[in-house]
């Protein structure tokens, strides 16, 4: 942090033009559900879901900097996500904030209250600080979620539109004008960080929107499903109106560059693009510890400090943004803090593995709604990624991984409204709807989304991209196995992670969990635009 004394007497010694504050700008653009969707992650050997779109503004982003490709959230969750990215703590560190709701029995100590968010501290080091939409609960600075309603749902806005090119057009013209507003009122000179959170990726979004907007033809994905979907046109439809709203995220991302170009501001801003889990309301997806759940994008450029082009394949976790953050703007950054700053590894002129110490991510989730099983216990379970195998332990191994029914003879419109009547670890979906509605067509996919799970999963990734194949139980694999628990659960254990230390059941009481607590009616909202 400037040091008060020092700056006093430079302002002495020194001409005021040579006083320009040159710490960089921070435009952090997070979208709520967006995994790993832009088309500079096309694979050239590998057919997939990012070959259909074209996503400009992010792929310039890439290419004006650095594209990560092994990046991976702590966890596959909203809450404890962000909770570990404002932390630059593990997900399990951060007390109630491990869970997606929790904190109306939050009655006790809660270790989340002592960590300082690293916008805080942006904040105290004299940082002109916003944010926007969706971002954390400890967004400090000031907060803004004007013209929030037809940004964070943006399918649905342009879909009652008659013109829907003029709708998309007026919609993203919000985008920048907040963002203008923010830097219209910063004082001259001055550094600033802009969270930029909106949510539209987050269901729900309108049916069929993929197409009507973008013109993105469900059956243009057929054989790009990934192995754990069923490649029927029901799924189709929905992976494009998802893939439509990442088109959305892309224009939005576009207009907040547009407007650092406008006002000279681009060289030395830092921006960083990422999200907070993967596709919502899918198997293997939000929730879920494989590649599709949590696995995101991270895309940075900074053109005054980072070498253009390049691809970095070191293991990064996105807590690690806040201790990077620090770094790059001269931030003090908290003793306690576990993340490690990946500055070096973006400022480095090289591409592929240039930090060899970063080979590994642990992921973990404990529960996202309240509901989702009858007593209100969470899944625990860990991973470990590397760059051959995903391991995954389940700690509680009989109970239900997205939850439980409560309402076996819901009709469809009923479980696309209220995602709470079944597996509530899902959220709402056509495709889950397809799964529960055709069970005994497609068991293999339906135990894919709902079914139980071994105490251990083993993937070997070069021959199962898709992690399909449990391989923990084949004694060809016996020694990997073994070898990726010891690190993974040591790992555990050195960082403090309550599911390994003492009795292991700190995260199934109070007040983590309270079977006899029932929640507040939910309210119907009702959009108007």
């Amino acid at each position: 942090m400037i040091n008060a004394y020092k700056y006093l007497l430079l302002t002495f010694l020194l001409p005021v033009a040579a006083l320009a504050d040159e710490r960089p700008n921070v435009l952090f653009c997070f979208s709520d559900d967006w995994g790993r969707y832009a088309s500079i992650y096309q694979d050239p050997d590998r057919s997939g879901l990012n070959d259909v779109i074209n996503t400009p503004a992010l792929d310039a982003i890439g290419r004006s900097g650095v594209v990560f490709n092994n990046a991976f959230v702590s966890a596959p969750t909203c809450t404890p996500s962000r909770a570990a990215v404002v932390t630059g703590m593990p997900f399990y560190r951060c007390g109630t904030n491990a869970f997606l709701r929790c904190r109306e029995y939050g009655k006790s100590r809660d270790p989340y209250k002592s960590l300082p968010g690293f916008s805080e501290l942006l904040v105290k080091n004299d940082y002109h600080v916003m944010h926007w939409g969706k971002t954390t609960n400890k967004s400090a600075g000031r907060r803004d979620r004007k013209n929030e309603l037809p940004i964070n749902h943006f399918s649905q806005a342009v879909s009652a539109a008659a013109d829907k090119e003029a709708r998309k057009k007026e919609i993203f013209s919000l985008v920048r004008a907040n963002f203008r507003t923010f830097l219209d009122d910063k004082k001259e000179g001055k550094p600033f960080f802009y969270w930029f959170g909106p949510h539209n990726s987050h269901r729900q979004w309108t049916r069929g929107s993929g197409k009507a907007i973008w013109g993105l033809d469900p059956d243009s994905l057929k054989g790009k499903v990934p192995a754990f979907l069923p490649d029927v046109h029901d799924v189709r439809e929905d992976l494009a109106d998802y893939l439509g709203e990442a088109l959305a995220w892309d224009g939005m991302v576009n207009e907040l560059v547009q407007e650092l170009k406008a006002r000279g501001e681009l060289d030395n801003t830092l921006i960083i693009v990422s999200g907070d889990h993967g596709m919502p309301g899918m198997p293997h997806g939000k929730c879920n510890l494989h590649d599709f759940g949590s696995m995101v994008s991270l895309l940075v450029s900074w053109p005054q400090r980072v070498t253009p082009g390049r691809r970095v394949d070191d293991f990064v976790s996105l807590m690690d943004i806040a201790p990077t953050v620090l770094e790059a703007t001269d931030t003090d950054r908290p003793d306690h803090m576990l993340a490690k700053s990946f500055l070096e590894s973006l400022t480095s002129k090289k591409s592929g593995i240039i930090d060899a110490a970063r080979d590994h991510v642990i992921i973990g989730r404990e529960r996202h709604v309240g509901e989702a099983r009858k007593d209100r216990t969470p899944y625990p379970s860990r991973a470990l990624r590397t760059s051959d195998f995903l391991l995954i332990r389940n700690f509680k191994p009989k109970r239900a991984p997205m939850g439980d029914v409560y309402k076996s003879d819901a009709t469809t419109e009923q479980l696309l409204k209220d995602h709470y009547l079944a597996y509530p670890d899902m959220d709402g979906s056509p495709t889950k709807v397809f799964l529960m509605n055709n069970r005994d067509s497609y068991p293999k996919y339906f135990d894919f989304a709902f079914s139980t799970r071994p105490e251990f999963e083993l993937y070997d990734l070069k021959s199962d991209p898709d992690q399909i194949k449990n391989v923990a139980t084949d004694p060809a694999y016996s020694k990997d196995l073994r070898d990726l628990t010891d690190r993974m659960m040591n790992e555990l254990r050195e960082t403090g992670d309550p599911r390994v230390i003492g009795d292991g059941n700190t995260f199934d009481r109070k007040p983590f969990v309270d079977p006899t607590f029932v929640p507040p009616p939910k309210k119907k909202k009702i959009l108007k635009f």
